[in-house]
């Protein structure tokens, strides 16, 4: 998988009780504009059109687990598949997780993964965001 690249708001949103990654709804929505760091919720970013297997506002990756060892947290979720059906989902090039608890800010982001190149799944194709199991999706220490 793509390197994990942090949204800086993400660090202030976990100081400040924004977010329970144990039991919080986490979502990934895919889109093809580059995201910044300085984007802070869903709204900023420009989401690929729902079609042919791809939902508004992505689906949700369920935690695996969520557990603290030695003073180091880490964040495991389950992979995301998208599959393609009666047409192409896509192009898009950056599968973005973000949290779809909080109400204040609404839909607050996490992390994104740029791919390097568009990507477009032509019908009958998938595209797994597969977060690793060993290392998990985030860590904090």
């Amino acid at each position: 998988m793509a390197a994990a690249n942090k949204f800086n708001q993400f660090v202030e949103d976990v100081a400040e009780k924004v977010h329970n990654l144990q039991s919080d709804t986490l979502k990934v929505m895919l889109t093809n504009t580059a995201p910044i760091a300085t984007n802070a919720v869903q709204a900023d970013i420009a989401e690929i059109a729902a079609a042919n297997g791809y939902t508004a506002g992505g689906t949700q990756s369920v935690q695996a687990s969520s557990a603290q060892v030695s003073g180091t947290y880490k964040l495991v979720l389950a992979d995301v598949t998208y599959t393609a059906s009666a047409g192409s989902i896509g192009p898009f090039r950056y599968p973005v997780l973000y949290n779809d608890t909080p109400t204040s800010p609404a839909d607050p982001l996490i992390l994104f993964w740029d791919y390097g190149a568009s990507i477009t799944l032509t019908d009958g194709n998938s595209f797994t965001v597969d977060f690793s199991a060993t290392n998990g999706v985030l860590t904090l220490a």
